[in-house]
């Protein structure tokens, strides 16, 4: 009885416990709150960008070209002989002042030419004098006995006067001719000039027509600059883009004897023709003095041009890493952070940059980075940098 007494007690504890467990598993579940769902925001595309400047700016143009001379000659003899004097200067690199000696050719035989001219001379004058009085005495004779009548030519010895008179002629002519010969074994300077090449020396024989050197005028130089066509709308081309004599200002520079020289030029005209490969046209700058200071733009010289150009109201230089096709840009609202596809009007790309007419605001942002994928007005981070290492 009493075995069996326990075993009902043990019975309803252990129920007891079960309903107690699942009544506190009940309560608990009751009072359970579910968590709060947490919205996940994808983190905004960093883009770097440079602000806006709108304002008055100069236009500068810059180019590329080479230094050629001015003029460039050749020194020929127009008479022969044997070469008695050479200059020491008529060496390659030599320079001359305009009319000064370069050569003198052995002129004795030039010289007999003109005194044989002068005699000849002397006695085409007599000659004629001559002719004159016989032809004088002719018609008096003639009139002496014709009083009414005019003398006939024959009679008059006109044929034996105009022969007479054509050979004087042909005497001052000779002699001329024979003083240009003697004048010209001497040859002179055309004009200020150094010497690029040279093939005389004392003692040569030469004819006429025989390059002896080559010379280049040093009073100026000319840099060719190819230009796209839409540039030259930015400054003055005298007979292209204006009817002015004077072209625009040009900064020249040049890196020679391990130091940087700056002249100043100005463009002087456009060549005849534009190329048809790349349709760019030729420009003409001209620097005058190359020589004026050391070390001097000589020709063959490769040299960097800054020409100044008009002034453009309301512009903005931008970097050409700004630039997108089709003369887009993704400008930023520093406000809203927003990117925004704009079209812009590109005037030129020099080395400051892309100058932009009109599309952009004070105020605004371009984005210099690139991103794989853009919609106009999507959300960004806006990093601003320098701009120094964006173009």
């Amino acid at each position: 009885m009493k075995q069996k007494t326990r075993i009902i007690v043990h019975g309803v504890m252990a129920l007891a416990i079960i309903a107690a467990g699942a009544a506190g598993y009940l309560l608990l579940k009751s009072v359970r709150q579910a968590p709060a769902r947490q919205e996940v925001h994808p983190p905004l595309p960093i883009v770097r960008t440079v602000p806006v400047s709108i304002g008055d700016l100069d236009m500068t143009l810059s180019g590329e070209g080479t230094v050629r001379p001015l003029a460039e000659v050749q020194i020929v003899p127009q008479v022969n002989g044997k070469v008695m004097e050479v200059s020491p200067n008529l060496v390659n690199g030599g320079s001359f002042e305009k009319g000064e000696l370069m050569l003198r050719i052995d002129d004795a035989d030039y010289e007999i030419a003109v005194t044989q001219a002068r005699a000849g001379l002397q006695e085409a004058e007599s000659n004629y004098q001559s002719a004159v009085e016989d032809s004088a005495a002719a018609v008096s004779e003639w009139q002496s006995l014709h009083p009414d009548t005019p003398p006939p030519p024959l009679v008059a010895k006109k044929p034996q006067l105009e022969a007479a008179r054509a050979q004087l002629e042909a005497q001052r002519a000779g002699l001329e001719k024979a003083r240009l010969n003697l004048a010209r074994t001497r040859i002179y300077a055309p004009f200020d000039c150094r010497v690029s090449s040279e093939q005389v020396d004392t003692g040569q024989y030469v004819a006429p027509g025989q390059a002896l050197a080559t010379v280049y005028a040093t009073a100026a130089v000319e840099i060719v600059v190819p230009m796209e066509s839409r540039a030259l709308e930015w400054f003055n081309v005298p007979g292209f883009t204006t009817d002015q004599k004077e072209g625009s200002m040009v900064a020249v520079t040049a890196e020679t004897a391990g130091r940087k020289i700056v002249r100043n030029g100005r463009v002087v005209r456009a060549q005849g023709k534009v190329n048809e490969d790349t349709r760019m046209v030729s420009v003409v700058i001209r620097v005058k003095d190359p020589y004026a200071s050391t070390p001097p733009l000589a020709p063959g010289q490769f040299v960097e041009v800054a020409i100044t150009g008009h002034k453009v109201r309301d512009a903005a230089v931008i970097p050409r890493a700004a630039l997108r096709e089709q003369d887009m840009v993704w400008a930023i609202d520093p406000k809203e952070s927003r990117l925004y596809i704009r079209q812009i009007k590109v005037a030129y790309l020099d080395s400051r940059g892309a100058v932009v007419l009109s599309g952009l605001n004070a105020g605004e942002h371009v984005a210099v980075s690139v991103l794989k994928a853009v919609t106009d007005g999507m959300k960004v981070q806006d990093v601003q940098t320098g701009g120094k290492d964006t173009q």
